[in-house]
C-alpha cells in the first residue's frame, strides 16, 4: 500500500509560480506511475500531468503544456509539479495519485490506485 501526502499549495497572484510536492510512503515507489489531478468547485476531477515509473516519459493536459512540469525522484520517494505562469483558472485542489497499471503514466482517475488528500492552489487575478 502507498500513502501520499501533498504539500506546496497556497494563494498566489496570476503569473506566479508554485511547486507542489508529493511524498510517498513505502519501498516500492518506483513500481508506480504517478500523476497529478485537480478538482475545482462544482467540477469533475481532471487530469493535469503524469510520469512513468522511471521518470523517462511525461504526459500533460493540453491546458498546462509549456507551463507545468512533472518530475520524480525515486530515491526520495517524491513526485513534483512545477507550475509556472499560473492563471486564475488553475485554482483547484490538486491531488497526487499512484497507479500500478503498467509503467506508463495514466491520464484517467480510475487507473489510479492511491490518492493523497489534496492541496489547495488559489490564483488571484
Amino acid at each position: 500500500q502507498v500513502q501520499l501526502v501533498e504539500s506546496g499549495g497556497g494563494l498566489v497572484q496570476a503569473g506566479a509560480s508554485l511547486r507542489l510536492s508529493c511524498a510517498a510512503s513505502g519501498r516500492t515507489f518506483s513500481s508506480y506511475a504517478m500523476g497529478w489531478f485537480r478538482q475545482a468547485p462544482g467540477k469533475e476531477r481532471e487530469f493535469v500531468a503524469a510520469i512513468s515509473r522511471s521518470g523517462g516519459t511525461t504526459y500533460y493536459a493540453n491546458f498546462v503544456k509549456g507551463r507545468f512540469t512533472i518530475s520524480r525522484d525515486n530515491a526520495k520517494n517524491m513526485v513534483y509539479l512545477q507550475m509556472n505562469s499560473l492563471k486564475p483558472e488553475d485554482t483547484a485542489v490538486y491531488y497526487c495519485a499512484a497507479s500500478s497499471n503498467g509503467p506508463r503514466g495514466r491520464t484517467t482517475p480510475w487507473e489510479y490506485d492511491y490518492w493523497g488528500q489534496g492541496t489547495q492552489v488559489t490564483v488571484s487575478s
